[in-house]
């Protein structure tokens, strides 16, 4: 009789938990919303599909108070959320190691023109032989082999910028044209990496090409400029000889800080052949490799004091210098948090989590929303992506460029926005995205410690 009792409890048992579980996955599947527009049915079948351009995760209602910063990729996969946290720790280890004083002997491996097919070859010689270099790339090169500047930063090394062409001419025909180059360069490896480089390089080096107008505002706009104190000699003529581009190295003067040039652009195979030798020489030599950092003093050479009257360049109008060169500073500051505060909730936002874009804070909806305990659907069909936080609904649709606020009375509110994928991520500017959902923002402040987007 006992025994038939206990049975019965935990039959019961089973029976509520069966119910508690069927509760909690009918709920989500089920969601509906007033006034649901059909696009968001089909993008909510879709991903019932499990169609693998779709993806949803449903959140329980948000804690009155405020959310826990919980650290998703942008977008919402635990194993890019991991990549993402070691990359920001490894970025912090280099950043802190880049900053002691360096003692000792150390060489930089430097290669210049690249990304080429020659890259990969560099970068397997440098795995190999446990190693770390800095490439200095073009835009146009950049641009055209992007997934090589991928493995470049993934092989732990480090990126420079040398402009995007390496047109003589117009590099050195003024500085507003080397500005230009730089910039361009500098886009196209921040749509790449996320990031920015402050590492200069001049094609041909500074000496004859450098006046102190160009040192001057570089420095002013926030890079260092790096030229080299070893000439590996691999470009003084077309396919120079493995053997001389090593005896060149080892002919040069030893120091306890080396900076060598090479180069990995298209015709330079003979430095890939060259290299693992110039590594072995190196190391035999007790030096430690290592990749230049904005935080170490530049190698520059001496200023051609001929130059200037040489080239007769227009200099830049005082008004241009402080519309272009002054506010560009701020691009390499030490990086900092984004806390957003809304609805009585806050979640912090990383370095490399968002962007500031033309003066506004702009990063992956989903990742802010979900973060903030909202649901967020995506539509491949419509190209749209559907958030729902609280009793606010709102559309983004990417097609049209706008963002949509459907109100609890039918009525809707629309904002023009320029959307960005990046990543398997849409991007979005905040303060739209929180106007439409009813929480304009009041403040935004920087700190020495973070910034924040504060909204109702």
């Amino acid at each position: 009789m006992k025994q038939k009792k206990i049975s019965g409890r935990m039959l019961v048992r089973m029976l509520l938990l069966t119910l508690v579980l069927i509760a909690a996955i009918c709920t989500p599947l089920g969601f509906q919303h007033k006034g649901l527009p059909e696009v968001k049915a089909l993008a909510m079948k879709e991903q019932a599909a499990g169609g693998t351009a779709t993806h949803k995760v449903n959140f329980a209602a948000p804690a009155p108070q405020k959310v826990e910063p919980v650290h998703t990729s942008a977008i919402g996969s635990a194993g890019a959320s991991a990549a993402l946290a070691a990359s920001q720790t490894k970025k912090a280890e280099t950043l802190q190691e880049n900053q002691k004083e360096v003692q000792g002997k150390t060489v930089y491996l430097t290669f210049d023109d690249g990304p080429s097919p020659h890259t990969d070859q560099v970068l397997e010689i440098l795995r190999e032989e446990e190693v770390t270099a800095t490439f200095f790339v073009l835009g146009e090169q950049a641009k055209r082999y992007p997934e090589k500047i991928r493995r470049i930063v993934d092989g732990g090394h480090a990126l420079g910028n040398h402009t995007y062409n390496h047109d003589y001419d117009a590099l050195y025909d003024s500085f507003g044209q080397f500005w230009k180059q730089v910039k361009a360069t500098e886009e196209v490896l921040r749509e790449i990496t996320g990031t920015r480089t402050a590492l200069v390089r001049a094609p041909g080096g500074t000496y004859g090409h450098f006046d102190k107008t160009y040192f001057n505002l570089l420095e002013q706009g926030g890079y260092k400029v790096f030229d080299w104190n070893v000439d590996s000699g691999d470009s003084k003529r077309k396919g120079v000889p493995a053997n001389e581009i090593v005896a060149n190295v080892k002919n040069a003067k030893l120091q306890d800080q080396v900076i060598v040039l090479m180069h990995d652009g298209g015709g330079h195979e003979q430095t890939v052949k060259a290299l693992p030798e110039i590594i072995h020489y190196y190391k035999k030599l007790g030096y430690e490799f290592r990749t230049l950092s904005a935080e170490q003093k530049p190698v520059q050479f001496s200023l051609d004091p001929q130059v200037g009257k040489k080239k007769n360049r227009p200099a830049p109008s005082a008004e241009w210098i402080a519309s272009n060169v002054v506010p560009n500073a701020a691009l390499f500051e030490p990086e900092l948090p984004l806390t957003v505060e809304a609805g009585g909730l806050q979640t912090r936002l990383a370095p490399g989590e968002y962007e500031l874009r033309d003066g506004q804070y702009v990063a992956p909806v989903r990742m802010v929303m979900e973060r903030l305990g909202a649901e967020v659907y995506w539509s491949e069909a419509t190209q749209s992506a559907f958030i729902n936080w609280g009793d606010a609904y709102i559309v983004a649709d990417t097609r049209r460029g706008v963002l949509t606020a459907v109100r609890q009375d039918g009525t809707n509110a629309e904002w023009e926005v320029t959307f960005d994928r990046k990543a398997q991520a849409l991007w979005i500017p905040l303060r739209p995205l929180l106007e439409a959902l009813g929480h304009p923002i009041v403040g935004v402040v920087s700190t020495a410690g973070e910034r924040r987007v504060s909204a109702l």
